[in-house]
């Protein structure tokens, strides 16, 4: 693949204590997960840890405020950072690097996390080269509706082929180039299972977006736009979420 993963203010809430007890235990609030606490991604990412360094039990507490299956790399920022703040706490001495490769046995994306900086990562995601790229003046609008895409169906839906032009020199174009000119594939065979989306998107735009794509396989969709948008209230029922990037 080719992609941008680029950092945004949206954040889950992730604590950690001492436990009295001889498991390390994972506690949600917020957003519910349907999974169980030794399922959780941060309950692997401690486990990978405590393989090779001396962890005691803990009690964890994460708050969930990004919405699951969104495209949004909820569940691998919560992963990533719990590795970096582990390693923070327990003074481990592990380098960004070594943390990297910890964090890319999580997920593909999950690397990405322990910098945070924007990146153009190709092969499966988990490649990473820095780019130059500052969209801090902008402000960014994320729309999630009630719909749930299968990763293993979004991938199914495209067809592989080597583009025209990378997409590491597309986005050096101005912004009001990208419209177009940088796509999600995903979108394609997305759209048409679920045209809801096909229809925020077009919203975003008449809203003002400069620029509007599906974050990832979905199913967020988000609108960057040069002034602060207003609340738009057909997204009334769907998670949103409206800040300068």
């Amino acid at each position: 693949i080719e992609t941008v993963f680029y950092p945004i203010p949206l954040s889950d809430v992730l604590e950690f204590v001492p436990s009295k007890n001889t498991e390390t235990t994972i506690n949600t609030t917020g957003i519910a997960l349907n999974i169980t606490g030794k399922e959780n991604i941060c309950y692997k990412a401690y486990q990978l840890l405590a393989k090779d360094y001396k962890l005691p039990s803990l009690d964890v507490h994460l708050h969930k405020i990004i919405p699951s299956g969104a495209g949004l790399g909820g569940g691998s920022a919560d992963a990533s950072f719990f590795l970096k703040e582990l390693n923070d706490f327990y003074q481990f001495g592990l380098t960004n690097k070594k943390l990297e490769k910890l964090a890319a046995k999580l997920g593909s994306d999950c690397a990405f996390f322990i910098e945070n900086k924007p990146v153009f990562a190709y092969g499966r995601g988990e490649k990473f080269q820095s780019i130059d790229l500052d969209l801090g003046k902008y402000y960014i609008y994320i729309v999630k509706p009630e719909v749930f895409v299968s990763t293993v169906d979004a991938y199914a839906g495209v067809a592989p082929e080597e583009p025209k032009t990378s997409l590491k020199d597309l986005i050096k174009k101005p912004l009001n180039y990208w419209k177009s000119s940088v796509f999600n594939d995903f979108e394609l065979s997305i759209f048409k299972k679920y045209p809801l989306l096909s229809e925020i998107k077009e919203e975003l735009y008449s809203q003002g977006a400069i620029y509007a794509a599906m974050s990832g396989s979905g199913s967020s969709i988000y609108g960057i736009f040069e002034n602060e948008p207003k609340e738009n209230d057909r997204f009334d029922n769907f998670f949103t979420w409206i800040s300068k990037m």
